[in-house]
């Protein structure tokens, strides 16, 4: 064994990352947002924050793994940043700071949402029970637990029972983008409203909507309060429509109204495919999943003008055995609420039938994706918050996003062809495509990247690279 290869890297999925970002011109508009440093030789902080996303999206959990990372493709990229500059850098960016860097994050996604509408098959839209929801941009809400194993600034034990903290972010179902992340302490209420109205906020003002467009948000039960959806019901202007669906707290009220429900009135529940949702009971007969309409028999004086809500039986596990109200146990279903303000007669309009109650449902059902989108961003920067400073734990966050949008843009852009690779693990594409080994060589002013020929996504790779290549660049 010798140690002496030359221009060599093991990461070459690298050059993917970057050249999208050169592309739609994100180490620009980071530049102009960042406080310049000072002093001789100081490094480009737009740059480096790319360099430290790029890393993030390989792997990195902290400064340290991303500057080590670099040294990878040092062969591509012959200057790696210091961990040292890499930590002014997040150090720098402060309040204002992250304020201009979100505008200009809004900018980037602009041209990216753009290009996205003039690929082959278009921008992407969401299909509920085999009906797609053309035109309309759905946005989902969810909060994660961060667990830490020491004193953190703004740890504290969770409703779980564990101790860290307990950020709150929004993701555009659409594209997988998670346009929004609020670093939040471990005992933060899952439904805090000004909590939500922060991140809503945050989350508008990365969507590049067109005038009058159409906006359905997706909430789960656990952020559930009067104030919330007052304020979901207030989204919507002479502009933009904006449509919610939310979970509901059950109780005894809602318990003697679905008491009240005959039933004849029950209907039965669909899967996203649009086939009967059915489970095997156990006796081994096929028991199916039931929706019906409360809206008419709950009194909803004081709740907001046109909510609606549906209300969801299904057989209950053994899991669910002890969680069963006196109720429950009585009837033999475990009932579930979902509230919206989806009109019964029009619905979603384009889309047909989806005022319907199984649709609904089946909409609200949908949001699980959602859970995904927080199990991938975990692997992607968000798993583990790497200093005791808040400031820096919010910069870091801030980073994770970034780098979450970098992996977003290049599957979106490079690989929609590719549902295998688009869609994949952060584990997996990584071993598939931003892991691959490769040697890099010079001649006739050209820089040429040699793959293993028979490394089965090399294809895929070339590809990709080629598409890069042909983006237009952001002036």
């Amino acid at each position: 064994m010798r140690a002496d290869g030359k221009n060599l890297t093991g990461h070459a999925g690298v050059v993917l990352l970057r050249k999208v970002a050169d592309r739609v011109g994100l180490a620009t508009v980071l530049s102009a947002a960042l406080p310049k440093g000072t002093g001789p030789g100081w490094r480009d902080r737009g740059m480096a924050l790319v360099q430290l996303a790029c890393a993030i999206v390989l792997g990195a959990t902290n400064i340290l793994e991303a500057e080590q990372l670099q040294h990878h493709w040092k062969s591509l990229f012959p200057r790696p940043v210091s961990d040292s500059t890499l930590r002014r850098t997040l150090e720098a960016i402060d309040g204002p700071v992250a304020a201009r860097i979100e505008r200009v994050r809004a900018v980037v996604r602009r041209m990216v949402w753009t290009l996205l509408a003039l690929r082959p098959g278009g921008f992407p839209w969401i299909a509920v029970c085999g009906r797609e929801l053309t035109g309309w941009y759905v946005l989902d809400l969810d909060a994660t637990i961060v667990t830490c194993s020491s004193k953190k600034e703004g740890a504290a034990g969770t409703f779980k029972g564990s101790f860290g903290h307990m950020p709150l972010g929004a993701w555009v179902a659409n594209t997988r983008e998670c346009v929004a992340m609020l670093l939040r302490p471990g005992n933060a209420p899952p439904n805090d409203v000004d909590d939500h109205k922060s991140v809503l906020a945050s989350a508008f003002r990365q969507l590049p909507l067109p005038l009058w467009s159409k906006l359905l948000i997706r909430i789960d039960g656990a952020a559930f309060s009067h104030d919330v959806l007052g304020h979901l019901q207030s989204l919507t202007t002479s502009r933009r429509r904006v449509r919610w669906v939310t979970g509901w707290a059950i109780n005894d009220a809602d318990e003697k109204a679905i008491a009240r429900l005959p039933e004849k009135v029950w209907t039965a529940a669909l899967r996203q495919d649009g086939q009967l949702h059915e489970i095997k009971g156990p006796d081994g007969e096929w028991l199916s999943y039931q929706v019906a309409e409360l809206t008419g028999v709950r009194d909803l004086t004081g709740w907001p003008q046109g909510m609606r809500l549906i209300v969801r039986r299904v057989k209950p596990s053994r899991r669910d055995a002890k969680k069963l109200t006196a109720f429950e146990k009585r009837t033999g279903w475990r009932y579930q609420i979902v509230a919206t303000n989806i009109p019964s007669h029009q619905g979603l309009s384009g889309v047909p039938g989806s005022g319907q109650v199984w649709f609904v449902d089946a909409l609200y059902r949908d949001h699980a994706e959602v859970e995904d989108r927080v199990k991938a961003i975990k692997r992607v920067g968000l798993g583990l918050l790497p200093s005791k400073s808040w400031q820096f734990n919010a910069a870091w966050v801030l980073a994770a996003t970034l780098a979450a949008d970098l992996d977003t843009w290049t599957r979106l852009l490079l690989l929609h062809d590719e549902p295998e690779l688009a869609a994949a693990e952060p584990e997996t594409i990584r071993r598939k495509l931003y892991h691959l080994p490769a040697r890099l060589t010079s001649h006739a002013r050209r820089r040429t990247l040699h793959l293993d020929r028979t490394w089965p996504w090399a294809a895929a790779f070339t590809a990709a690279w080629k598409r890069a290549t042909e983006l237009p660049a952001r002036t």
